[in-house]
């Protein structure tokens, strides 16, 4: 059991690291906040920057942001290095087409566009034009389209979009035909589209949140509506809640033919639960088809009375099974294509087969089987990396984007008769692939289990133990690293840097044991597979501990944060972004109750509470010690991981580092977790995470 105990006001503390010839940090508060956990005592003398719309909160952060800054504009390189990645990242950047109601639509970006515009064509060979341009829907391009939907007949089209990176979501519907708005507009939904059916959608919405507190307070009763084209929001039926379980996600998406109504119910344990109700039948009900949120559950889709689902129930590398939608219970699936030794990482249905696609060793495989399950063909990839299909289980033609380490995304076009391929286009980019090689590499880690680790260098780089590293990774929620390709990433790489991304325990690589094992009371061997691979790389001569940077996101923030904190004598430099670094409270903002799965609360017993604090990157910083050159980096809209994570860590980082190297922290404004985010923006934080660690890495880049 724990409580709140706030005693005394606050008083100014210097940072320690505030020392003669160091750099001074900003003054901030302490108050004396102390929670009980089971009987022990835990300081939180930083959560007042708890309070994000606070004005002391805004003095702080405008402070911080200032030290920051003036840090970055003295990196000598740093103007030329944002140069060479503006030059980079100037090229055409065209998505995979998609074809609905006879035409084709696309997402390209010209080069610098803050958001990529979204075009159709009547043919294949036809000339586009923009179908709709989310530039135009702000002055700063900090509006992202993230979703789109037809209607059935093709006449409206029901996007939603995301303001400053929130996780929030508006809906909106234009005409097709003639590119005009209807009135319909939907606030706060949030984890959803519009799944249409009828003259109307399908969307997941919360009650409109307190004023002042939309990106922080916790989420809940999450619910589905139905809204009916040309009526207010406030008219909109309530389809489904559970009020019961306040802290869960519900969801309804309709078969392509809008005869099956899906429920899906998340955010009680690692899977899903699926619930169906037939909607050709009147007055039927929310029929619940399982009943163990420890596993996923997804339908593929819906031909004639046979639904092709896939599930890891039973199956821990996934398998694909069909059940009668008159008999749809899990106890009625039938086994359609078994678990394979590959982990089963995405299925389609085009052209009435079975596209499915395969990790192994991380790496995407694909394969065509008929509807019967029958293996037909491979698809032989042009190299290790990463694919995605595109196409309906109507269409005759069939597409899929590719990409690698060394290539940037192309797209391609599949012939199922012949089991072939051509290119259809390809980026140009401004660097030369044949210059640089990625080997993989494989290392045990301290309990022995094998870790897979990809590595990215130039062709004539040497094993003498001097070489720079970029050492990469994520590890949580199931979630696989596959192959992917990064401007950004050029600059280091063609000044000697080796790129190496680590596949850790926690992720998705080897199917959900392999996500299992980096879980709850497990979680450290996500830590250990990540220092492992750093001393895998001294040892193989690639790099030493002077030349290793550590990078992650979200839940890599978290990896980053307690890394840098159990072995900072193995790091030269640590980029926390966006992390989760207060593992006592993570659970009390926003969706972060969500995560309990992975992570377990500091409510759940005397055995979790100290588990999660033995690790907690927060609570796990010590007075007088030599941390790593760190940069921590959040933003102000960010509505996942709350930026109270980043502040109070920042604080307390640097309050306890020795004053050795420096510890930064990078506030972005009008910005969020990450996605959406508009290119001007991507840039100026890409030339900052890189400008600080190649200069604290003590790199002398030719740009």
């Amino acid at each position: 059991m724990k409580k709140v105990i706030l005693l005394t006001g606050g008083i100014m503390v210097m940072s320690c690291a505030s020392q003669q010839n160091k750099l001074v940090y900003p003054e901030t508060a302490k108050v004396d906040t102390v929670d009980v956990y089971f009987d022990t005592q835990v300081p939180d003398p930083y959560r007042w920057l708890e309070n994000d719309t606070s004005a002391a909160t805004a003095a702080w952060v405008a402070a911080e942001n200032k030290v920051t800054n003036d840090y970055l504009s003295k990196i000598p390189f740093r103007e030329k290095l944002l140069k060479r990645l503006t030059e980079l990242a100037n090229y055409e950047k065209i998505g995979t087409p998609f074809k609905k109601h006879g035409k084709y639509y696309f997402y390209k970006n010209d080069g610098l566009q803050n958001q990529s515009v979204l075009y159709v064509q009547d043919t294949l060979d036809g000339e586009p034009r923009v179908f709709l341009d989310p530039n135009k829907l702000s002055t700063d391009g900090t509006v992202a389209l993230t979703g789109l939907s037809f209607s059935k007949d093709g006449k409206y089209a029901a996007y939603t979009i995301s303001r400053s990176g929130s996780d929030w979501s508006e809906v909106y519907v234009m005409d097709v035909a003639t590119g005009q708005l209807l009135p319909d507009h939907i606030e706060w939904a949030k984890f959803s589209g519009a799944s249409w059916q009828g003259d109307g959608f399908y969307y997941s919405a919360y009650d409109a949140p307190k004023k002042g507190k939309e990106f922080s307070n916790v989420n809940e009763n999450h619910k589905v509506y139905y809204h009916k084209l040309g009526e207010p929001q406030s008219a909109d039926k309530l389809i489904y809640q559970n009020p019961a379980f306040p802290k869960r996600f519900y969801s309804a998406g309709t078969s392509e033919d809008e005869r099956m109504l899906f429920f899906y119910e998340a955010g009680a344990g690692r899977g899903n639960n699926l619930f169906l109700q037939n909607l050709t039948k009147a007055g039927s009900k929310i029929e619940q088809l399982t009943t163990d949120f420890e596993y996923s559950y997804y339908p593929i889709e819906v031909i004639g009375d046979k639904m092709y689902l896939y599930t890891n129930y039973g199956a821990p590398k996934g398998r694909v099974m069909v059940a009668d939608v008159n008999k749809p219970l899990l106890a009625d699936w039938k086994e359609l294509v078994p678990e394979a030794e590959a982990v089963l990482s995405d299925t389609k249905v085009i052209g009435n087969k079975l596209f499915l696609t395969y990790d192994k060793d991380a790496s995407n495989h694909a394969y065509v089987y008929d509807l019967d399950g029958k293996l037909i063909q491979e698809i032989k990839l042009p190299s290790l990396g990463s694919v995605g299909f595109s196409g309906d289980k109507d269409d005759k033609e069939c597409f899929f984007g590719f990409t690698s380490f060394t290539t940037p995304g192309a797209t391609y076009k599949y012939d199922m008769d012949k089991n072939s391929y051509e290119l259809y286009r390809a980026p140009n980019v401004k660097f030369n692939a044949d210059d640089f090689v990625t080997e993989q590499v494989f290392f045990a880690s301290k309990d022995g289990t094998k870790v897979p680790m990809f590595l990215t260098y130039k062709k004539d780089l040497k094993k003498d133990g001097t070489n720079p590293v970029f050492l990469y990774g994520y590890g949580g929620f199931n979630i696989s690293l596959n192959p992917g390709f990064s401007t950004a990433r050029i600059p280091f790489l063609e000044n000697g840097g080796i790129y190496a991304q680590v596949n850790l325990r926690g992720g998705g690589e080897y199917g959900e044991e392999w996500h299992v094992a980096g879980t709850k009371m497990q979680k450290q061997n996500v830590f250990d597979d990540f220092i492992a691979a750093a001393e895998y790389l001294i040892k193989e001569k690639y790099t030493n501990k002077d030349k290793i940077a550590i990078v992650g996101g979200s839940n890599g923030g978290l990896l980053v944060g307690a890394c840098m904190t159990q072995r900072p004598d193995l790091f030269k430099v640590a980029i926390p972004q966006v992390g989760v670094m207060d593992m006592l409270r993570y659970h009390k903002f926003t969706i972060g109750w969500n995560w309990a799965s992975d992570y377990g609360t500091s409510a759940d017993s005397k055995e979790m509470f100290e588990y999660l604090k033995a690790y907690s990157p927060l609570h796990n910083l010590k007075p007088g010690t030599k941390y790593p050159a760190t940069m921590v980096t959040t933003a102000d809209h960010d509505d996942r991981v709350v930026p109270a994570h980043s502040f109070k860590f920042a604080a307390t980082l640097q309050e306890c580092n020795d004053g050795t190297n420096p510890t930064l922290i990078r506030i972005d404004s009008k910005a969020g977790h990450g996605a959406g985010k508009p290119m001007a923006k991507v840039l100026e934080e890409q030339a900052d995470i890189y400008g600080f660690i190649m200069y604290n890495l003590d790199m002398k880049p030719n740009l």
